[in-house]
């Protein structure tokens, strides 16, 4: 061979140079929407699997290497448009001719697009040619298909003839129910999109699905929000409206939301029954909680008994452990506390002495509530504690009422080592002292009216308000010479959470549910596999909450809720105290009531009192998943639909939800309420921060959908109960994180995202530029799609069957092989709730395989080839697309039936709706592993092609040698030599050469592989000299790069100051710029010896 030069450069599968510069990101595949009239540059992170070493078995990649990939490709994205508008720039400056000058062309004005779909018909398909329907939009898209999908009842569940579920199973979701309390936030899509997703899935799978939607009453959230409400616009309060009028203002409360929620979850696609909605207040969800609530009494588990409870004053009434916050604080601190003009003191404990009866002693004690002195009634010392025997059994006189306390001995309460060794014990006001008093047989002595001031028994005290007295009671210690001292104090105060209010430890008679024995059933059903909780991390709070519950305090001191049905019995002459369980008739009505009343006060005259509490909300939302369905009847729904098979929510009430609807269902009804329970993650906004009103970073999911300025989110914050000074800090909030607002996304590029983001983690940090980044996505599919149907035509009709015909090219059979693989691997994800996996894998045989390989690479097949190559890829194309669609579909409904709807059918399909279409499943006959692995060796060898011509800025009359060492590969390239040529621009020839063959001097040469190498004709082609010039600089640049990125690693306090993500970010790009630097100057010595 005379004067052969060959110049190796050793390619991947995944890696291509510009000009010598090193990129792992698929950049060299055409635009496959080159030839469409919409061109689109931009799309969201493609997340593209490296191929496998020679004989490397491919391992399934974790959702973290995926996410990895997905951040890393996001990067090299930019990183490649960078390259590219430089490299067009330097192009552009050879240019001999002078720049006209650029006329801006003026932004077509769209006109407001009008559905002319008559609510509830299908809707009407406006041509692809009208302005508002060129390219994607969200609000045109969605339009129209969701009254549709009701009236034609797709969404609910579907029976044979003899009203059988289908053969293929059922799908069965309680949903859990959204508070009536105010609009849907970002947790709930999540949980739409999750739920729906697999709902969905589901239906096409061919089972029977039902998907209940419904609505909480939510008690004291619902009362607390109408209250503050109430007060703002009208300054009345509750106690002014007196009962029925108040709840006559609830209800219309309920109406507004119910209606706003049940409005959004319609934009969001979700696809519920209808018809078969609840409200947790509705007369059949109302009498199965009075039935649950007897048959629980009188098996035991409800019982009425005087125990302290965390009460709130501002509501006046109990409250759960889910509405108190926890706030710490390191020391002395001033707080606000509603209805209290001046801040109160928090974070000091003070020290005071009870002077010992009956001698000149006093025995010192601390506190950080002085006020309940007043609730004292006795002092504790460690049995053991040498300072205090001569005290055992001696009193201490209270310094402002005419009581005596004991001095008691007390191991579990005192520390000998902490303090003075001596307690004041106050029963009624602290949970450890009501154990104390239990096991001592105290007094208790309740000091508070439930409106938090001094009662009765306090005396001249009686009347002051907590917090004041606590000032006045130090005052008066220290007058009386009996203060010791107040230091700062590390504490943690109880705040509601619906108030801001102060929780206090409150002594009153209530009625409670035995939950310690019940938590056995909820550890057998979990034993015993009738319950399975993914992912695991819940699976084990579930079991540690369950294995530690104590006793549930369900009456609630309000107006709205589920009146609690019980009846106090008024005997003539006779007085009983209402903590006294004995004279309480539980019953389903007052006429239950006084027949049991009669038999049990037999000869007695009596008056039936009902209790005025009403039962704690999580009580009627812990029968949801059976209530729903008819019970306690025996319902058609009931027995067809329970258990039911999924329960789908968030981690965070696991305790005060899951668990209860699990005791409960398994208690009354025989069975766990559900066989599944999986629990996503919450949602934080874009800096990990908890999503909070007052931070101004509260997402209303419609605001993602339809698009909302800056401005708009200020004004809505005015509409709320946040107070003036909250106002302002919730728009700097705003505006930090929402700048320019928030653009329109539409209802499926947020539920894709919101899928997307969900690993099984415990948190998702929402970044509304991904959302944005699907929206365009949906632009792709959009493009896609249409262009599709313009390749195909509009006399096309598909074949009867998709079952491939034998005629397929390489490329065909390549992409069936990628779309069966694709199916498989989201009907496992969909089954093992692995969301990510599934939005990850859809994505990628959209963008990565359908779009930027066959519908470019099947173009020549389409435009000329034989009839029959036509035919073939024509069908080829329809099948991907259909199926590409339906895959898609249970995560973007709405764009996916848009274009399903504009897909020709094939003969005797009779489907209505991509909604009930059948899921694309794993099918043999789409099985071609041989071609693909050969279609991957061709992409291999175009991928090096245009390596090469972009390393030698080569841009026309390429001419490329294909080096084949093996028969085996020699016969796959020459077979696919034609559609070599036309997948690479700028190349007007391709010739195939076996080993030994004779290669012509000046080509500079890379590897494909061991086996194949690919050469491209380089002397005469371009002017070398300046190309080593440009090359040079581009060399000197990076060096530059080098040194500078070398200091900053070297540093002293790089390690410590700089975070392990920072630090590995630095290192690997510093690792991309010697391999730059490597390919730039091997480039140059290439080009050099080409001068020889």
């Amino acid at each position: 061979m005379l004067n052969r030069i060959n110049l190796i450069t050793r390619t991947s599968y995944h890696s291509s140079y510009s000009l010598g510069f090193r990129s792992s990101y698929n950049i060299s595949r055409v635009n496959p929407f080159s030839s469409c009239s919409t061109i689109m540059s931009e799309k969201p992170a493609t997340i593209t699997p490296p191929a496998a070493a020679e004989g490397e078995v491919k391992k399934p990649k974790t959702a973290k290497e995926l996410e990895k990939e997905r951040k890393k490709a996001e990067k090299l994205a930019k990183f490649q448009a960078k390259q590219a508008k430089k490299q067009q720039q330097e192009q552009n400056s050879k240019a001999k001719e002078p720049k006209k000058p650029k006329v801006k062309a003026e932004k077509e004005v769209i006109p407001e697009w009008v559905d002319p779909t008559v609510p509830g018909e299908k809707k009407v398909l406006v041509s692809f040619d009208d302005p508002a329907f060129k390219s994607y939009n969200p609000k045109n898209t969605e339009s129209s298909w969701y009254q549709w999908w009701v009236k034609k009842g797709f969404f609910e569940p579907k029976l044979d003839a003899d009203g059988n579920t289908s053969p293929k199973g059922s799908f069965v979701i309680p949903s859990p129910p959204p508070n009536v309390t105010g609009a849907l936030h970002i947790g709930h899509a999540l949980t739409v999109a999750i739920q729906d997703s697999l709902v969905r899935y589901n239906r096409m799978k061919g089972k029977t699905v039902l998907y209940v939607p419904g609505f909480d009453h939510a008690g004291i959230s619902t009362q607390s929000v109408v209250e503050k409400n109430l007060w703002a616009t009208e300054k009345v309060t509750r106690q002014d409206l007196g009962r029925e009028k108040f709840l006559e203002k609830v209800w219309e409360w309920k109406e507004v939301y119910h209606q706003k929620i049940k409005s959004q979850f319609s934009s969001l696609g979700a696809s519920y029954d209808w018809s078969r909605e609840a409200f947790t207040l509705s007369p059949e969800l109302s009498k199965a909680v009075i039935e649950a609530f007897v048959r629980l009494h009188k098996s035991g588990y409800i019982y009425r008994e005087n125990k302290l409870v965390n009460w709130c004053v501002q509501l006046r009434s109990a409250t759960s452990n889910s509405e108190i916050e926890s706030v710490e604080y390191e020391g002395r601190t001033l707080i606000k506390v509603p209805g209290y003009d001046e801040k109160v003191e928090v974070g000091v404990i003070t020290s005071f002495s009870y002077p010992i009866e009956g001698t000149d002693d006093a025995i010192v004690v601390a506190t950080t509530r002085p006020e309940t002195i007043f609730g004292d009634t006795a002092v504790a010392v460690h049995p053991n504690d040498e300072r205090y025997k001569h005290l055992h059994g001696k009193y201490v006189l209270h310094p402002f009422l005419d009581r005596r306390l004991p001095i008691i001995t007390d191991a579990e309460t005192v520390e000998m080592e902490f303090g003075t060794g001596a307690v004041k014990i106050t029963p009624a006001h602290d949970e450890n002292d009501y154990n104390t008093g239990k096991r001592n047989n105290l007094e208790f002595i309740n000091i508070y009216t439930e409106d938090g001031k001094l009662n009765d028994n306090c005396g001249e005290w009686a009347g002051m308000k907590r917090f004041d007295a606590r000032k006045k009671v130090i005052e008066s210690l220290k007058e009386k010479g009996l203060f010791v001292e107040q230091k700062d104090n590390k504490m943690v105060i109880p705040k509601c959470t619906r108030t801001g209010d102060m929780i206090e430890p409150y002594l009153k008679p209530q009625w409670w549910v035995r939950q310690s024995e019940l938590g056995k059933l909820g550890l057998k059903v979990l034993e015993d596999g009738q319950l399975k909780i993914s992912p695991k991390s819940s699976e084990a709070e579930y079991l540690n909450w369950t294995k530690s519950l104590r006793d549930w305090c369900v009456s609630r001191q309000l107006w709205w809720g589920h009146r609690v049905p019980a009846w106090f019995v008024n005997i003539e002459g006779e007085f009983h105290e209402s903590g006294d369980g004995e004279y309480w008739i539980v019953a389903r009505d007052v006429e239950e009531a006084k027949e049991i009343a009669s038999k049990k006060f037999a000869g007695k005259n009596f008056t039936l009192e009902q209790d005025e509490d009403v039962l704690d909300t999580w009580f009627s939302s812990g029968l949801w998943p059976f209530a729903t369905l008819g019970w306690p009847n025996k319902t058609s729904d009931f027995e067809k639909f329970y258990p039911t098979t999924l329960l789908e929510t968030g981690w965070d009430i696991i305790f005060n939800w899951v668990i209860r609807m699990v005791l409960l269902g398994t208690e009354l009804t025989g069975k766990s309420p559900f066989s599944e329970v999986y629990c996503h993650p919450l949602v934080r906004d874009a800096q990990g921060r908890k999503m909070s009103k007052s931070l101004g970073n509260v997402v209303d999911p419609l605001d993602v959908i339809t698009g909302i300025s800056l401005e708009g989110l200020h004004s809505k914050l005015a509409k709320g109960n946040l107070d003036p000074r909250e106002i302002e800090k919730a728009k700097a909030g705003q505006k930090e994180s929402y700048p320019m607002g928030i653009a329109q996304c539409g209802a499926d590029a947020l539920r894709f995202a919101l899928c997307a983001y969900t690993t099984g983690g415990r948190d998702i940090n929402l970044n509304i530029l991904r959302v944005e980044g699907y929206r365009k996505f949906c632009n792709k599919m959009y493009q896609a799609t249409k262009f599709a149907l313009m390749r195909l035509g509009d006399d096309f009709v598909p074949n009867a069957s998709e079952k491939p015909t034998g005629q397929e090219s390489l490329v065909e059979k390549w992409i069936l092989n990628k779309m069966n693989t694709a199916a498989e691997t989201i009907n496992n994800s969909f089954e093992g709730r692995e969301f990510m996996v599934a939005t990850n894998t859809v994505y990628n045989y959209w963008l990565n395989e359908l779009c930027d390989v066959y519908i470019e690479n099947s173009k020549y097949l389409i435009l000329e080839g034989t009839p029959e190559q036509q035919k073939s890829a024509k069908n080829t194309l329809y099948t991907c697309i259909e199926a590409a669609l339906k895959m898609i579909h249970p995560f973007m409904p709405y764009v996916t039936e848009e274009l399903w709807q504009r897909l020709p059918k094939r003969p005797n399909d009779t489907t209505e709706s991509i909604v009930i279409a059948a899921y694309p499943e794993f099918q043999e006959y789409f099985k071609f592993p041989t071609a693909d692995s050969q279609y991957e060796l061709i992409l291999d060898i175009t991928k090096s092609i245009r390596s090469l011509l972009a390393q030698y800025d080569i841009i026309k009359n390429g001419q490329v040698y294909i080096e084949a060492l093996t028969t085996e590969d020699y016969e796959i390239a020459q077979s696919q030599q034609d559609l070599i040529v036309s997948l690479i621009k700028g190349v007007n020839k391709v010739e195939v050469l076996k080993s030994g063959d004779a290669i012509p001097s000046g080509c500079g040469a890379g590897a494909v592989n061991s086996n194949i190498n690919v050469h491209v004709l380089v002397k005469g082609q371009i002017d070398i000299d300046e190309q080593i010039t440009k090359i040079s600089k581009k060399l000197e640049k990076a060096k530059k790069s080098k040194e500078n990125t070398e200091k900053l690693i070297n540093a002293k306090d790089f390690a410590a100051k700089a975070s392990q993500d920072v630090q590995a970010a630095t290192l690997e790009r510093f690792e991309n710029i010697k391999a730059d630097i490597d390919i730039l100057e091997n480039t140059i010595s290439s080009l050099e010896k080409l001068k020889l």
